[in-house]
């Protein structure tokens, strides 16, 4: 099946007009009964002895699929097969499938038309409404040969569920041949003896057989509901190819949507806008400033509020959005919808084959993550962050210079600061809970809370960076500005509040200042810890006494306590444990409130710092990053939660998830040509972000299933929610919330006429460097997967795959440099497959590019795993990669997909007249050929 835009994946919904779809008015129809999420009727098509309109002509055969409902007289076209060439008795690969939602009954009639294909280039087959007793108008190219009609109920009723239909022409009077209708079930186990119909195909003869028994169906692990939360609108193809035995395996694709598509995005700007009106108010908060910081500060608010009200508006926007769950092609280039995926679709193939266990195989085909709104001109993410901050550690400016990696260890201490002062607050009140009902046990477990909190809380601060940010807010304070730049020999100046302040310059380390007091933060530092050794001592002391002990239990801890504050401690009546420990409490939250305080003004002005510098282009660049990285996180999530389900009773699956992490890869099929390029260069920092996001497995408490955000630009956690049956199901590490990592690498091959372009005229630098870098990242996940792995686990590993050599040989391919080497792409793909990994496949649009690369993928694993018949590989991809099953969409007019019939000349030889400006012999050759053109043309 081709990866199609939104006509094809909304096929199942648009075959009937609305009101007959939806509405069965005041008939009583039989429903159909099936499986649930299962395809309510599937059946395959083969014809004999059909007569040609001209003797002796070889019939090129095609069956057009029409379906009348029973409350209508409209006749709808619904799909066809591929065409069969030279037999009069063809049988058809491409079967017909009816998808759970399609409105269908026993009384629904469905109506086959048999065409002699005379050009293929010209057979197209429209969705369209004709009345029930006319024929289709006559098109281009084919020829009509008769047609059989049958109600839905004859077929299920029928013996072993076959009918043969005698097909006639128009007039319904002369028989023409004969096309037999048979009900697939795939998986399921058929009674009796297996019905061989041998079939010339191609020459070819092979054996019709009924199904065999599948050890375990996997479409029973379907029927979760928490999927079908996820995935929508689903698109389903049928085919049975012969295997290298002459039997017959059958795979049925699904193309499905996910709403996961806008419920990410929306998610994840929520989580910004909290995020920067939480740095916003921290500025404000910042205290006061010296005049020049005072005015870096009030132009930083000005812009971060109108960035705000940006994202805000972009989320009503998105809140607005309904009907399709999925962004089409053609609305890329929209700002209100440029932080949503482009194309985000499930292709998954179920195979069932004679000899082995029923398989699936999913690959999530998207846009490839980029700023699309935005442009190229300048290039993507990984050049304009390059450049931008180059440029911001080379050129002198009126600000103190801290690196990436200060400044995200800033964001990471306040993130801190945020989280664990609530959770130390809430501990101290459940420990004054316990006191007031005179609970020990309670107690003691209460302040075993309080300090594992409270210490991790003292050791955010222990970082060197917060003193030195100490320092830079002092010098900004009015009267805190230096006299003079520091001398080498004397790092102390003196300060005079008279002089003027000099102009600020760039700094790569504070100095010191001699009217500023260093101890005066490891004092206030230091108070917390006292304050919790207080209260240690104070609970000892209650629980030693309400014991009656006389000892000194708690002298392993004395040297831990200030022995002024246990000596200063007094023993009190029973009753009064709530007023003893309600003081001390009070005095730590206090402590802990200026150390907040301070480390948050400090911190917050290390931000300041990278604001202030080179605002706009700042901000833009933070911009396309959100946009570029909810695109991309949009459709990890999506993938992560299907290979979660799919691999749920999994339990190596599940131990590498937790022990190890999870692989992500992805094909790119950009070429490093033109606005591509920066469309890779988007796609690469996209990817590599997807690092900072980590998986957290939650029961569900209620039907709402669709996962959540936490967290920051800098570290994110999805929250996926199971529903309680199948949380159950998982191993203790996971049940208790441990985080779940996941190892995003990207391989990129251009594979276009414009990558031609670029390996003869340009450069493929790009390309080159990102799968050197992705190589080393995927090998470095090897590495951490065969040492963290039980050694039972690894030894049977490596019985059955040779990862050390794929990846050898992956590493020689890409040292090769070889012109569109598509051996890159088999290589990770297999590779990822063997690690339990997600695949992902990239182009431009998600849509011809990415279907060719797909449908080459399933039938080169239909050809190695499930041993498909070597004569009929060509024959399966032209099956998968036919337009006519699909609706036949015209795509004429897309600039992406180029012509598909002839009445467009191609592109492909139209080389751009700028290419030509590079070398003045390619125009001087131009310019010959053009004019020799135009001569024999009026010649």
């Amino acid at each position: 099946m081709e990866i199609k835009e939104e006509e094809a994946s909304e096929e199942g919904q648009h075959f009937l007009p609305a009101p007959q779809a939806n509405d069965p008015g005041d008939f009583q129809f039989t429903s159909i009964q099936k499986s649930p999420n299962e395809p309510q009727l599937e059946f395959i098509l083969a014809c004999k002895d059909l007569v040609a309109p001209v003797r002796d002509r070889k019939l090129n055969t095609l069956v057009q699929i029409s379906v009348i409902h029973p409350a209508e007289q409209g006749l709808t076209r619904y799909s066809s097969t591929e065409i069969v060439e030279g037999t009069r008795d063809p049988l058809f690969l491409t079967g017909v499938t009816f998808p759970s939602e399609y409105p269908i009954y026993e009384e629904t009639k469905i109506k086959l038309t048999v065409y002699d294909v005379k050009d293929k280039s010209h057979d197209t087959v429209r969705t369209s409404v004709l009345s029930e007793h006319k024929d289709p108008p006559p098109e281009v190219g084919r020829s009509f040969l008769g047609y059989a009609s049958f109600k839905v109920g004859e077929l299920l009723k029928s013996k072993e569920q076959v009918l043969a239909l005698s097909l006639r022409t128009s007039d319904g009077g002369k028989v023409v041949g004969t096309i037999e209708v048979s009900v697939v079930k795939m998986g399921e186990i058929e009674d009796g003896e297996a019905d061989h119909i041998t079939t010339d195909v191609q020459g070819q003869k092979c054996a019709l057989v009924c199904e065999c028994p599948a050890p375990e169906s996997v479409s029973r692990k379907d029927n979760l509901p928490f999927l079908n939360a996820v995935l929508k609108n689903p698109v389903c193809k049928l085919y049975r190819f012969p295997t290298s035995d002459n039997k017959w395996m059958r795979i049925r694709e699904q193309m499905s949507e996910s709403i996961l598509s806008f419920h990410i995005p929306k998610e994840l700007i929520s989580l910004q806008i909290k995020e920067d009106l939480c740095r916003n108010q921290e500025l404000k908060e910042l205290g006061e400033l010296s005049p020049h910081w005072d005015n870096l500060r009030k132009n930083v608010l000005i812009h971060c509020d109108q960035m705000v009200n940006m994202y805000q508006d972009i989320l009503t926007e998105l809140s607005k959005e309904t009907g399709s769950s999925f962004k089409s092609s053609s609305s890329k280039g929209e700002k209100t919808l440029e932080f949503v995926p482009v194309n985000l679709h499930l292709q998954r193939m179920h195979v069932h084959s004679p000899h082995l266990k029923d398989a699936l195989y999913d690959v999530i085909t998207v846009g490839a993550p980029a700023a699309h709104f935005q442009g190229f001109k300048n290039g993507g993410l990984r050049k304009l962050l390059h450049r931008f901050e180059t440029e911001r550690r080379n050129t002198g400016y009126q600000f103190i210079y801290y690196s990436p990696e200060n400044t995200a260890k800033a964001k990471e201490v306040l993130s801190n600061i945020n989280q664990l002062q609530p959770l130390i607050a809430t501990h101290a009140d459940l420990l004054l809970n316990s006191a007031s009902q005179h609970s020990p046990d309670s107690l003691k477990n209460s302040l075993k809370m309080l300090s594992e909190k409270t210490e991790h809380f003292v050791h955010a601060f222990k970082d060197q960076l917060v003193r030195s940010a100490l320092l830079a807010l002092y010098t900004a304070r009015p009267g805190g500005v230096l006299k003079k730049p520091p001398s080498p020999k004397d790092g102390t100046e003196e300060h005079s509040p008279q002089d003027p302040p000099p102009p600020m310059r760039r700094q790569d380390s504070i100095p010191h200042h001699s009217d500023y007091d260093e101890e005066e933060w490891d004092r206030v530092w230091a108070n917390v810890g006292k304050s919790l050794n207080c209260i240690i001592a104070m609970v000892d002391k209650l629980i030693e006494r309400d014991a009656g002990s006389e000892g000194s239990s708690g002298g392993s801890q004395d040297g831990e306590k200030d022995p002024s504050l246990v000596d200063s401690i007094i023993t009190h009546p029973k009753e009064d444990w709530y007023e003893q420990l309600y003081p001390l409490i009070l005095t730590l939250k206090d402590c802990m409130g200026e150390v907040v305080n301070r480390a948050k003004q400090s911190l917050t002005f290390v931000l300041l710092q990278e604001l202030a510098y080179s605002l706009p282009q700042y901000l833009v660049l933070t911009l396309r990053r959100d946009v570029v990285f909810s695109q991309a996180l949009a459709g990890l999530v999506c993938g992560f939660i299907i290979k979660l389900h799919t691999s749920l009773h999994d339990p190596g699956f599940l131990e590498q998830l937790h022990t190890v992490g999870l692989l992500v890869q992805y094909e790119g099929l950009l070429s490093t040509y033109s606005d591509e390029i920066g469309m890779l260069e988007d796609m690469a920092v996209g990817i590599s972000d997807l690092k900072k996001v980590a998986f957290k497995i939650i029961e569900a408490k209620s039907n709402d299933v669709l996962p959540a955000i936490t967290g920051r630009r800098e570290h994110y956690v999805v929250e996926v929610k199971l529903p309680a049956r199948m949380f159950e199901t998982l191993p203790l590490q996971i049940k208790e919330g441990q985080l779940l990592h996941v190892y995003p690498v990207l391989f990129n091959v251009g594979i276009n006429e414009q990558q031609t372009l670029a390996e003869r005229f340009g450069d493929v630098s790009l390309q080159e460097s990102i799968n050197q870098e992705n190589f080393e990242l995927l090998k470095e996940y090897y590495t951490i997967f065969m040492e963290k792995m039980p050694p039972d686990y690894i030894s049977h590993f490596q019985e059955q795959n040779d990862l050390k050599g794929l990846l050898e040989n992956l590493h020689q391919n890409i040292q090769a440099k070889k012109r569109k080497n598509v051996e890159i792409m088999w290589l990770a793909a297999t590779i990822c497959r063997k690690l339990n990994g997600i695949r992902f496949t990239c182009c431009k649009s998600a849509k011809d590019r990415t279907s060719m690369s797909v449908t080459l993928e399933q039938c080169s694993i239909l050809r190695d795993e499930h041993q498909l018949h070597k004569d009929f590989f060509i024959r399966a991809l032209d099956c998968m990669r036919s337009r006519q099953t699909q609706g036949a969409l015209n795509e004429s007019d897309d600039p992406e997909t180029g012509c598909l019939s002839d009445n467009k000349p191609t592109s492909r030889h139209f080389y751009p007249v700028a290419l030509l400006l590079v070398s003045s012999h390619l125009l001087v050759v131009w310019l010959i050929l053009s004019l020799a053109l135009l001569l024999a043309k009026y010649q």
